[in-house]
């Protein structure tokens, strides 16, 4: 079992390339890990981090390119809002699984057997009063 993890990985799918912020790949499927500027096998699993100059490449150019690829599953989470979603690829269109949000604590496929601390990934609000980041 087990997976390989890239961060910014470039995938080359036929004439598109992108590049997500996350993806991982199955041992099963991969079983060494990929060792070349880009990467032409799809991964079994993405992540998206949104952001306002990015949303639209992100949504509406990327996910429609991962799910004629063949990516599984695929995560978009949304500081601004603080959410996470999880898609799950479906024959013809991809399935949104979950929405998660705030500071849940939750277990997302592909990873359901790991505990994720949403609270982790967002930026303290100090709108609300809460410290910052603890110094180095």
């Amino acid at each position: 079992g087990g997976w390989w993890f890239f961060d910014e990985p470039e995938l080359h799918f036929g004439r598109d390339v992108v590049v997500p912020d996350i993806a991982g790949w199955r041992r099963e499927r991969v079983p060494e890990p990929p060792n070349a500027p880009w990467l032409t096998i799809a991964p079994d699993w993405l992540c998206e981090v949104l952001s306002p100059s990015t949303r639209y490449v992100d949504l509406d150019r990327k996910m429609p390119l991962y799910h004629r690829e063949g990516v599984a599953h695929a995560w978009i989470i949304d500081p601004v809002r603080r959410s996470l979603e999880i898609y799950r690829r479906e024959a013809q269109k991809w399935s949104r699984a979950e929405v998660y949000g705030g500071d849940d604590i939750v277990r997302a496929e592909p990873f359901d057997s790991l505990p994720l601390d949403l609270a982790l990934l967002w930026m303290p609000d100090l709108r609300r009063g809460q410290a910052g980041p603890p110094a180095p």
